[in-house]
């Protein structure tokens, strides 16, 4: 699905991703994600402790994002103007960014 985005991310930029875009490596080189275990390749204490370093630097963004979706803006179906997703957007985030202060 990312593929079919056509998103693309600049070479220099480091993406943290979860488990669920391992093809990802292939697209873009400067990409970390954790290592899966296997019935026969169990995971070393050493992947253990980079998947909780990955995953450390994860949760602050999966933290907002599940934020923004308790303002029902993303995980529903948006049915006012397209025109003012972008502001409603906007003001949400502003909302959360005076929260964390």
């Amino acid at each position: 699905m990312f593929k079919e985005s056509g998103v693309r991310i600049h070479p220099d930029i480091k993406t943290v991703t979860d488990t669920g875009y391992q093809g990802l490596g292939k697209i873009h080189s400067n990409s970390a994600l954790p290592k899966k275990k296997t019935k026969k390749n169990p995971l070393t204490k050493e992947d253990k402790c980079n998947n909780r370093d990955l995953s450390s630097q994860r949760v602050l963004n999966e933290h907002v994002i599940g934020m923004i979706k308790r303002f029902k803006i993303v995980s529903d179906r948006y049915r006012n103007r397209r025109k003012r997703f972008g502001l409603r957007f906007n003001l949400i985030a502003a909302i959360y960014n005076m929260e964390i202060r």
